[in-house]
């Protein structure tokens, strides 16, 4: 059979289950996930395999009403991403419904060239009823080239979703080696999952307003890394949530991100955290280039 290989952009809003159907398409773990808004923050690339078809997957941060310089950063990195693609899946939470950041999205989208899929994510948990109502309000709005259902936390609808994608991908050679499974850097990785693990642990005790930044990376001579990251916060108060009494939260939060840095990694990770008070880090351009942004005047 002749290989086939193409770039498919995944655009929607915040929380529609965009990097979770990454994660599931490519079989593995990628991108992070939380229950908290606006967790993916660049363009991240899943690779994933069907087959003689390699498909990039390209993870975009969640399209909203930008109000600060990371936001809007964020939105031109999730539309730049849309650029090019040989087809853009548009991911809806299923469950939420539309609404007028679904339908912002569908006015950015109509007069874009590429072909457009829709996907509506999460069936597993949304009302029946409202399936068949959301795509027909959907393809009035706009003219999709397929409808798919699909929940990516339970499987449901992944094989007929990766059948669809194969088939407006061209034909060529594939672009990543078999076994590679996403575009990021381990430093860009391991910076992720410390961020994640904030999410996770701290939920709504924390902001949304939070960076960590890779102070240095180094691979030791016995295989194992020495990571030293920073984690940035905007307030004091702020600060003493992320340590906790004694420190306890942040040997918490380090102690699970090491052993998930090692598991990616597949070596002995040495992982090293503190908290600095940063009332404006998000105009640090440095930390833009860390995490794969622009910087946006």
């Amino acid at each position: 059979m002749t290989q086939k290989c193409g770039l498919v952009a995944i655009v929607g809003a915040p929380n529609a289950g965009k990097s979770t159907l990454v994660n599931a398409l490519v079989g593995q773990k990628v991108a992070i996930v939380s229950p908290k808004a606006q967790t993916t923050r660049t363009r991240l690339m899943g690779i994933a395999l069907h087959g003689e078809t390699q498909m990039m997957l390209l993870d975009t941060p969640g399209i909203f009403e930008p109000n600060r310089r990371l936001d809007r950063a964020m939105v031109q990195a999730a539309w730049g991403g849309a650029q090019d693609a040989d087809i853009i899946l548009f991911v809806v939470d299923s469950k939420a419904g539309l609404g007028a950041k679904v339908e912002r999205i569908i006015e950015g989208l109509r007069h874009r060239p590429e072909p457009k899929m829709l996907v509506l994510n999460k069936v597993d948990i949304a009302a029946k009823d409202k399936l068949l109502v959301h795509a027909a309000r959907l393809n009035e709005m706009m003219d999709f080239t397929d409808v798919l259902m699909v929940s990516a936390e339970t499987g449901d609808g992944l094989d007929l979703l990766k059948d669809k994608i194969a088939d407006y991908l061209p034909e060529g050679p594939w672009h990543f080696p078999e076994d590679q499974v996403s575009d990021a850097t381990d430093r860009m990785t391991s910076a992720e999952i410390t961020r994640e693990q904030l999410y996770l642990q701290l939920r709504a005790e924390l902001p949304y307003a939070t960076a960590i930044e890779t102070e240095k990376y180094t691979e030791r001579d016995d295989g194992s890394v020495e990571i030293h990251q920073q984690i940035k916060v905007e307030r004091d108060s702020q600060k003493a949530i992320v340590l906790g009494k004694g420190g306890a939260r942040l040997k918490q939060i380090g102690s699970a991100a090491r052993a998930e840095i090692a598991k990616s990694l597949g070596c002995r990770v040495h992982l090293y955290l503190h908290v600095k008070v940063d009332p404006k880090w998000d105009e640090d351009r440095g930390l833009y280039r860390d995490i794969g942004l622009d910087w946006v005047d």
